[in-house]
């Protein structure tokens, strides 16, 4: 597991059945591509979140394989629909193996 790696995501609590939400997500990650090298002359191993997806009651919303050019702090803001109440789960998935994840329900009101 890298080092200081924290998600974040913006979801609204609340909202309207069929109503478009904006979804906002972030993690922290140094997103090292493998291709500089160190003090030492060596190259500094890749390590990138490689994937990330998102779900609604375990249906698929989005799914984005990641690349080594991709930058320090992966942001990624998005629409969705809201069918009905509840669960956006999102899940970034690491190159050493490591998964992170985070959930945001959503009521219907």
């Amino acid at each position: 597991m890298a080092d200081g790696v924290k998600p974040r995501v913006k979801a609204p609590k609340k909202a309207a059945a069929g109503d478009v939400v904006t979804l906002k997500t972030l993690i922290s990650h140094k997103m090292e591509s493998g291709q500089r090298k160190g003090s030492d002359g060596n190259l500094i191993p890749r390590s990138i979140i490689n994937r990330f997806t998102c779900e609604f009651n375990g249906k698929s919303v989005i799914d984005v394989t990641l690349e080594a050019a991709i930058s320090t702090n992966p942001y990624f803001e998005f629409e969705a629909t809201v069918p009905e109440a509840g669960d956006f789960k999102f899940t970034w998935y690491d190159d050493d193996g490591s998964v992170y994840d985070e959930t945001k329900s959503v009521a219907i009101g």
